[in-house]
């Protein structure tokens, strides 16, 4: 897989573990590029999910989820993507109208 990608990474991690959340927002502002948003939610009194939405080359956002995955107190990384722009194409649906959401 290669190009243009728009997803999510789910993070889980253990707030209490010493410098994760630090490390955390230090890779997220590294790959600020590639980064659209993202959502903090307070599961229990110890773990904490990160939802980042994400949109960019994929080989960057492998690598912005791979640098997650390493971090010490991390529990769950898992990313979720699909094709963006003009690379996505949908089976039988053409473009030739426009959308009204």
């Amino acid at each position: 897989m290669e190009g243009e990608r728009i997803g999510i990474i789910t993070i889980i991690y253990d707030h209490h573990y010493t410098g994760v959340m630090e490390s955390l927002a230090e890779i997220q502002h590294s790959f600020r590029n590639e980064i659209n948003t993202s959502m903090h939610i307070h599961m229990t009194d110890k773990y904490c999910m990160e939802i980042v939405v994400v949109n960019g080359d994929i080989a960057e956002i492998r690598d912005l989820t791979e640098r997650i995955m390493r971090l010490k107190g991390v529990e769950h990384v898992k990313l979720t993507s699909t094709a963006n722009g003009e690379d996505f194409k949908e089976p039988g649906h053409t473009h030739d109208h426009p959308h009204t959401h």
